[in-house]
């Protein structure tokens, strides 16, 4: 599987300049810019299924439309599943979605930044809306930037089965020099099954590292869970491999 992994970061000469993977910045893109970004993320080992592994893999082009306004097409998420003790094993094709981000403070020159972000997917057997709100804080070579999501969610052939999500991402890089960076990555998912009370809350967290080289850079985390949720993957590992026309 880890074979799998790198041989798609290895193909993915494309994509846009990210300190974080699971976190998003404040700031868009320049008007008139087009990047694309392939991204993949690999979970494995559940303390109830030790050999279960999953790949996610998302193809992205994103286009600055003005000085604070940037939107995305997911063309394809797709993933692959290797679960023994569920017998499912193979590909599948998930969604398409699109992607709006405005900024609405720039923290290059203001104390704060602060962005809203909107994201609409739908596919044969799922229809998710993803909300956030960014925040980001640039000291120097520092960066810091946190994020607050809710989601909502219909799956199953009809739509028909609802369920929710709140989760908070917080990411700190620091630029060693400029072609790279290195930093931590925190993530809290919190369950809202059926629009109830939540009954599940995880916690991951771990380092990540970020290379640039003219027109492409490529940036990678690796999460460790910290929670004892046996039904949830304990190691997620995410690159975003980008490139900018």
């Amino acid at each position: 599987m880890m074979q799998l992994v790198c041989l798609f970061i290895a193909a993915s000469s494309f994509g846009g300049v990210r300190p974080f993977t699971y976190v998003y910045e404040a700031t868009t893109s320049a008007p008139g810019s087009v990047e694309s970004e392939n991204s993949v993320t690999w979970s494995t080992d559940m303390r109830n299924d030790h050999r279960f592994n999953q790949v996610d893999i998302r193809n992205e082009i994103e286009v600055g439309v003005t000085n604070r306004f940037q939107a995305s097409l997911y063309l394809a998420n797709w993933n692959y599943i290797e679960s023994p003790r569920e017998n499912e094993h193979g590909w599948h094709y998930e969604s398409a979605a699109v992607e709006l981000i405005y900024n609405l403070i720039d923290p290059n020159s203001h104390w704060l930044g602060l962005a809203v972000y909107e994201e609409i997917k739908a596919g044969s057997e799922i229809f998710e809306l993803e909300s956030k709100v960014i925040l980001q804080k640039n000291i120097g070579r520092w960066i810091a930037a946190y994020n607050a999501t809710l989601e909502a969610e219909w799956e199953g052939s009809d739509w028909s089965e609802k369920s929710g999500e709140f989760s908070e991402a917080l990411g700190i890089s620091y630029e060693i020099i400029p072609a790279y960076s290195v930093g931590v990555e925190l993530l809290h998912e919190i369950d809202i099954p059926d629009w109830q009370r939540g009954n599940r809350s995880i916690v991951y967290a771990g380092p990540n590292v970020s290379y640039r080289r003219g027109r492409w850079w490529i940036t990678l985390t690796e999460l460790f869970q910290a929670t004892g949720v046996g039904s949830e993957t304990n190691f997620q590992t995410r690159a975003i491999v980008g490139y900018s026309f």
